[in-house]
């Protein structure tokens, strides 16, 4: 699937631009606007990157804390260490699962969370950013000769940016 998204200062040069498309006999399937009272970036599938990163740390956690907890009571039980001694050796094993469960949580928090929120967003980010601003995107969908019959057309509209995009399956 191919993406043309221009991004536009406001909604009369969004509907604007939006009916020279149009006219210029693009079918109105293939054209969104996203902004104020048209459809919103979650509509159109833009990425939350918030989402996106609690997702990647629940997804880290399910394997990083029961890893940490068999590798701190592995750890202890070699080690021999005894942080407690009236637990005795089995409950300082278990001591040091614990401890090590929790660094396994906290590395699907920092590492899960902070890698979902600066990658998982792609650019994603900057177009909502756009949007919170009042400004409108208007999204050519369709193929190659699609995008570039629209692009001399929202070249006139002076977009503050014009870029196509190609998912990769």
């Amino acid at each position: 699937m191919s993406y043309l998204i221009a991004v536009l200062p406001d909604r009369i040069q969004a509907e604007e631009a939006y009916t020279s498309l149009e006219k210029a006999g693009i079918s109105t399937d293939l054209l969104t606007i996203v902004g104020r009272g048209y459809k919103s970036a979650d509509e159109f599938g833009f990425v939350d990157p918030a989402q996106q990163a609690k997702k990647q740390a629940k997804f880290m956690a399910m394997w990083l804390i029961p890893f940490g907890f068999a590798a701190g009571f592995t750890f202890n039980a070699i080690a021999h260490t005894n942080v407690f001694t009236w637990t005795g050796q089995f409950g300082n094993n278990i001591l040091g699962g614990l401890l090590g469960a929790m660094g396994g949580s906290m590395g699907s928090v920092f590492v899960g969370g902070g890698v979902g929120l600066s990658q998982g967003s792609g650019d994603a980010l900057p177009y909502r950013n756009r949007l919170q601003e009042g400004k409108y995107l208007v999204i050519v969908n369709g193929s190659k000769p699609t995008q570039n019959k629209a692009t001399p057309i929202l070249r006139q509209f002076n977009p503050e940016t014009l870029q196509g995009y190609t998912e990769q399956f």
